[in-house]
């Protein structure tokens, strides 16, 4: 994965504008020209909320450009809906950028990117970079139903290849976002996703199944977001080159070892996951 070569710092930011594109989910922009110069695609950031009786809450980056970053996100619970409350002028101070976000060095020249939900929100940045560099993009969009599939026209007036599904059929297939990765014609060169673990588990078997590599963006819930607690840790290949540095295999350790979503990751190479 890109490695985040900045070190993340507290960033005093100003609410510019706040809309909800669906009840329920915000998006919520905020004065932040330093943190959009050192963004990069995947990252994330902890939001601490403004009245100060509650832990941060971790959200993907949405937009980062100029002096403006953007979070979307779904108000499910006291920490989102304290956030959700802000209005222009409103002050709030979030730590960033966070994570290791999404490699794209490869030069793909045609990119599946996958969102499940509201995790939609970690994949604006890396289909923005993608397309700048004159890759194919295809959107694969699954959600409950057509009021939340929100943003896709955005993806659409960026140049992404729009391509929905919705459990109840309101929208586009009926049934699983997977189930439509898994009938792409041509087959994409790499897949990008972020959503629920479900839906990341079936996208990584359809994957695998295509012979297409993918990159998974983990849907977590940090208590510190840097690293420090080992509360969000997942399994992952010993191998792997975001694997943390413990005793290997001929000192009596094991062939997996658990990786920090928020700090290893929260993106990682499907393949390597030992779910």
């Amino acid at each position: 994965m890109l490695t985040n070569q900045m070190p993340a710092a507290v960033h005093a930011t100003t609410v510019l504008d706040r809309t909800e594109p669906a009840p329920g989910i915000v998006l919520l922009g905020f004065y932040a020209p330093e943190l959009a110069a050192v963004t990069r695609p995947g990252q994330f950031l902890m939001a601490i909320p403004p009245g100060g009786e509650r832990t941060a809450t971790a959200l993907g980056i949405y937009e980062a450009q100029d002096r403006r970053v953007a979070v979307l996100f779904s108000v499910c619970g006291p920490r989102t809906r304290e956030l959700a409350g802000l209005r222009a002028g409103d002050r709030l101070e979030v730590t960033a950028p966070l994570g290791n976000g999404f490699d794209l060095s490869g030069s793909p020249r045609d990119v599946a990117v996958v969102a499940g939900g509201i995790g939609i929100a970690s994949l604006l940045l890396p289909a923005q970079a993608l397309i700048a560099s004159s890759a194919r993009v295809r959107l694969y969009y699954g959600a409950r139903s057509a009021a939340l599939l929100v943003e896709r026209d955005r993806f659409a007036a960026e140049g992404c290849e729009i391509h929905c599904a919705t459990d109840d059929g309101s929208y586009g297939r009926r049934g699983f976002v997977s189930g439509l990765l898994a009938g792409a014609e041509p087959r994409p060169d790499l897949v990008l996703a972020c959503g629920p673990t479900p839906m990341l588990r079936a996208t990584a078997a359809a994957c695998s199944a295509l012979g297409v590599p993918a990159q998974l963006s983990l849907e977590e819930t940090f208590a510190c977001g840097v690293g420090g607690c080992w509360g969000c840790v997942v399994p992952i290949d010993r191998n792997s080159a975001q694997a943390p540095r413990f005793p290997g295999p001929d000192k009596g350790g094991s062939d997996t070892v658990n990786a920090r979503v928020c700090k290893e990751g929260p993106v990682f190479w499907a393949h390597e996951l030992r779910w």
